[in-house]
């Protein structure tokens, strides 16, 4: 047995020592060593721009025309000028005689003889002048 237990001396003496191996790490921190302020200005220079605009004007001329057409009228351009026409249906009442009927009516003359009595009169004037030696000049009336 004492050889089991030069054997347990043995072990006891023995030590296991770890191996222990360094790294070195490298970094980089920000570190502020100084501050900046930044200011911003504006500056206005004028100038004088000399830019084409180009202006459009519309003239507007009303024509009176008044006189029929047979249907629609388009719209036309003369040049630069576009003309719009302005229609308006109007009622158009016409009077047209139309014959019906004739009456005729004729005349008829026809003559007969027919026998009657009547008194006729008659006037006569007597006209005397003095110192007349043929006496009384009768005058008549004229038939």
């Amino acid at each position: 047995m004492m050889a089991e237990s030069n054997r347990a001396a043995h072990v006891v003496e023995e030590k296991t020592v770890p191996a222990v191996a360094e790294t070195a790490v490298v970094g980089k921190e920000p570190e502020a060593t100084e501050a900046v302020r930044l200011n911003k200005r504006v500056h206005e220079d004028e100038e004088l721009l000399d830019i084409p605009i180009q202006v459009e004007t519309v003239e507007v001329e009303r024509i009176p025309v008044d006189h029929w057409v047979d249907g629609p009228v388009g719209v036309r351009q003369e040049g630069d000028t576009t003309i719009y026409p302005v229609l308006r249906e109007v009622p158009i009442v016409e009077k047209r005689l139309k014959l019906i009927e004739e009456v005729r009516v004729t005349r008829k003359q026809t003559s007969k003889h027919v026998q009657e009595r009547v008194r006729l009169r008659r006037e006569e004037i007597t006209v005397e002048r003095d110192g007349d030696p043929q006496g009384p000049e009768p005058i008549r009336a004229p038939d």
